[in-house]
């Protein structure tokens, strides 16, 4: 069973939509790269996967017992995020916050999963330190745990490695693709259609009429992939 099923869905604002006829299946373990152009409604369909908007016409729905508040999310940084004045811990335990329903404290269950997620992603040494100290890499480490916290199923990842240096970036696309391996079906948007194409199974390239999804071989394959690595200079 398909984890979300978009069926015929236009999104956009205030009902106005900027995407529509849009079709596709996100299947457990899939990990699916949507890529498009600036502008093209890549943001607006992260925010109406999360349920921070409404379907302007279609249907969007979830399966496999995956709920929207379980759908851990890795959203882009704004500064002030980034100065953020807490704890590595703190951050990342708040990740479970979805699931303590009326209890005002994490269970010990809780707690042993994200004191297991922390070293799963090494960054159990820096519990103590403050968020706002970290480099760019262990900033988006720590978040990437937060959102582990929040879901067993499914991550959703808005442009993780947006302004980190090139090794920090092979390496975060290494733990994603690990953690992806183990059994964590991921949504990722992207800029880099290079790395999609390298560690994707699927790809949903929007803005492009028709819009494309499907497996990253038949993307590859495909006039929207040709184009967008060419930055539109073709003239198809």
């Amino acid at each position: 069973m398909a984890l979300i099923t978009v069926s015929g869905a236009s999104l956009g604002y205030e009902g106005k939509p900027i995407v529509t006829d849009l079709n596709f299946e996100v299947n457990q373990g899939d990990y699916l790269c949507i890529v498009g152009e600036n502008g093209s409604g890549k943001s607006t369909l992260m925010k109406t996967l999360l349920g921070q908007k409404n379907v302007v016409a279609g249907k969007i729905e979830f399966g496999d017992g995956l709920k929207q508040k379980e759908i851990g999310y890795l959203p882009q940084q704004t500064e002030v995020q980034k100065d953020f004045p807490a704890s590595v811990k703190e951050i990342v335990f708040s990740g479970c916050l979805n699931g303590c329903g009326m209890r005002p404290f994490y269970s010990k269950e809780q707690k042993r999963r994200a004191l297991d997620i922390m070293e799963r992603l090494d960054i159990t040494n820096l519990a103590k330190s403050c968020y706002r100290e970290l480099s760019g890499g262990q900033q988006q480490r720590v978040l990437l745990a937060r959102a582990l916290c929040a879901s067993k199923k499914l991550l959703v990842l808005d442009e993780p490695v947006a302004g980190l240096d090139p090794v920090v970036t092979k390496n975060l696309y290494k733990l994603i693709t690990d953690i992806n391996k183990e059994g964590v079906t991921v949504i990722m948007v992207s800029h880099d259609i290079h790395a999609a194409i390298e560690f994707a199974s699927h790809i949903l390239h929007i803005g492009n009429k028709p819009l494309f999804f499907g497996t990253k071989e038949d993307y590859k394959n495909s006039d929207g992939c040709h184009c967008f690595i060419c930055d539109g200079g073709c003239d198809e």
